[in-house]
Order: C-alpha cells, then structure tokens, then sequence
C-alpha cells in the first residue's frame, strides 16, 4: 500500500499531466460524507473526476487493480454530491490514473479516460 508521501507525488504528476493536456484543475482531494476524489478537472468539454493510484515499478498488481467496484461507488457518490453543490453543463466523466514510481520519483503515468461509471 502507498504512503501518503508516494500518493501525494502520484496526485501532483497526474495535476501536472492533465494541465498540460488543456485541462484546469478544480479541487485536489475532494472530501465529503460519501468518500474523496482525488483530483476533479475540467476543460471545454468535460468535468474530469480521477482516482489516482501509485504504486512502484517493481510492485505487484497493476494501479488500476486497486480502484475495486466498492471503490468506484465511492466516488461515483462523492461526484454526484459535488455536482449537486456545483452544478455545471459539462458532462461528468470517471477517469483513472495509474503513477508507477522508482527512487521517490513519477516515472511513468498510464491514463484512462471513461475507466468507470
């Protein structure tokens, strides 16, 4: 399991790579009754909800493995709460973000748009 250290620079390398794909960060660890959202973003078009995972190279199972179904509901709630306080005419989407480490470094990030519902 990451620490909080590993899981903040995977949260920091995601913000970075999605600034840098036109997209603007909203909130950073969203919390509310029904969970957190590690990163929200939007761009033109779309209100971006991510769950980031971290994990170091020579780790066993693969990010995405870890955003199990009860996970997903999680933040699916957490979203819809956010949406109730903040409505907007973007179309909500669930993406994923994988962060593989090495040394304290983000040295690889996989991204998966539409990665639940």
């Amino acid at each position: 399991m990451p620490n909080t250290v590993t899981g903040a620079l995977g949260e920091q390398r995601t913000a970075k790579y999605l600034e840098e794909r036109g997209y603007e960060i909203v909130a950073r660890n969203f919390r509310c009754r029904f969970g957190e959202i590690d990163i929200i973003a939007k761009n033109d078009r779309y209100l971006a909800f991510v769950e980031v995972k971290t994990r170091d190279v020579d780790g066993l199972g693969h990010p995405f493995a870890f955003i199990t179904p009860a996970k997903q509901r999680k933040v699916v709630r957490a979203a819809q709460y956010y949406l109730q306080r903040f409505p907007t005419a973007l179309q909500p989407r669930f993406d994923a973000a994988a962060v593989y480490t090495e040394a304290g470094r983000a040295e690889r990030i996989e991204y998966l748009e539409n990665a639940f519902y």
